[in-house]
C-alpha cells in the first residue's frame, strides 16, 4: 500500500459493476475522499447448453484464454464450481487481476502479458505468435472485442468463444449524479471499460451532458480514452496499469496538479 498526502475533500464517482467497486471505493475513503457508487454495467450469468457442451470437449484446447476476473468467476459457476475440467489445458489470463481470480480458485497460470495487460499485451507474447495449428478457447462475456480471435486465426490457431457472462446498463436513479453535476461538486468520473462509459451517458439526462463531459475522468486504457474523446469528455487521464491503485495514484496526481494550478491563481 502506498503513502499519500490527505488532500482536500474530493468526490469521485465510481461507474464499475456493483460487486466489483468495493476494492475502488474502499481505496478513496482512505484518501478522505467521498466516493459514489454509480454501476453502469451489470453483470448478469449465461446460461444455455452450449456452455455445458463445450466443457465437455474442453481438453481439446491448447490454450483457455480468460480475458477477465469476470470470465473466471462465471465460467466456474457454470461448471458447478467444480475446477477439473479447466485444468486440462494451458491457461492464460489477460491482466492481473484475472491471474488473481484463477488463483484463488485453485487453477495455475501458464501465461501472462509481460507489460501490457490486454488483449494486445497478450498477442504480444512469444506463445501467442506461435500458436499455428493451436486450438485457443477464448472465455469472455458476450460480445467485446475481437482483436484477440481474429489475430490469433491470422496465426494460424483454430479459435472459440465459450461465453459465460452479459453485461446490461443497469436501471439507476441518476437524480443525486444529476445534483453533484449541476452544483459541480463531482470532482473525477472513474471508467473502467468503454461499454460503461457509453451507458454513462444513456444513464445521465442530456440536458446535463454538457456539465457531464466537462468533470475530469480517469480511464484505464488508451482505447477507452479515444472513445471518451469521441464523446466530447474535455480532462481524460489514463492510468498506468488497470488496476484499482492505479486509479488511486492517477488521481492523487490530478488532484495535485489542481492544487498547484489554483495556487498561482
Amino acid at each position: 500500500m502506498f503513502v499519500s498526502e490527505k488532500l482536500a475533500k474530493y468526490t469521485l464517482l465510481v461507474t464499475r459493476p456493483k460487486r466489483q467497486a468495493e476494492s475502488l471505493c474502499r481505496l478513496i475513503d482512505q484518501q478522505g475522499w467521498k466516493s459514489i457508487r454509480f454501476p453502469t454495467l451489470e453483470i448478469v450469468a449465461l446460461e444455455n447448453n452450449k456452455i455445458n457442451q463445450q466443457l465437455e470437449v474442453i481438453n481439446q484446447y491448447r490454450w483457455l484464454i480468460f480475458i477477465s476476473a469476470n470470465a473466471v468467476n462465471f465460467a466456474l459457476s457454470a461448471n458447478d464450481g467444480t475446477i477439473e475440467h479447466f485444468k486440462k489445458s494451458s491457461i492464460a489470463a489477460v491482466g492481473k487481476a484475472t491471474e488473481k481470480a484463477l488463483h484463488s480458485i485453485g487453477l495455475s497460470v501458464s501465461l501472462i502479458p509481460d507489460a501490457h495487460f490486454n488483449s494486445e499485451g497478450l498477442l504480444a507474447t512469444k506463445e501467442m505468435i506461435n500458436v499455428r495449428g493451436q486450438a485457443c478457447l477464448i472465455i469472455r462475456g458476450k460480445g467485446g472485442r475481437e482483436t484477440l480471435a481474429n489475430s490469433l486465426r491470422e496465426r494460424g490457431a483454430k479459435v472459440d468463444y465459450m461465453e459465460v457472462y452479459t453485461r446490461e446498463k443497469p436501471e439507476y436513479n441518476d437524480s443525486n449524479i444529476a445534483d453533484m453535476l449541476r452544483q459541480g461538486t463531482l470532482n473525477i468520473i472513474t471508467i473502467t471499460s468503454g461499454e460503461g462509459l457509453n451507458n454513462l451517458m444513456a444513464m445521465i439526462a442530456e440536458e446535463l451532458h454538457d456539465k457531464l463531459v466537462s468533470v475530469p475522468i480517469i480511464v484505464i486504457s488508451h482505447r477507452i480514452k479515444k472513445i471518451a474523446e469521441k464523446i466530447g469528455f474535455k480532462h481524460i487521464s489514463v492510468t498506468e496499469k488497470p488496476g484499482d491503485t492505479a486509479i488511486i495514484e492517477t488521481a492523487i496526481k490530478m488532484r495535485s496538479q489542481q492544487n498547484n494550478n489554483w495556487g498561482r491563481v
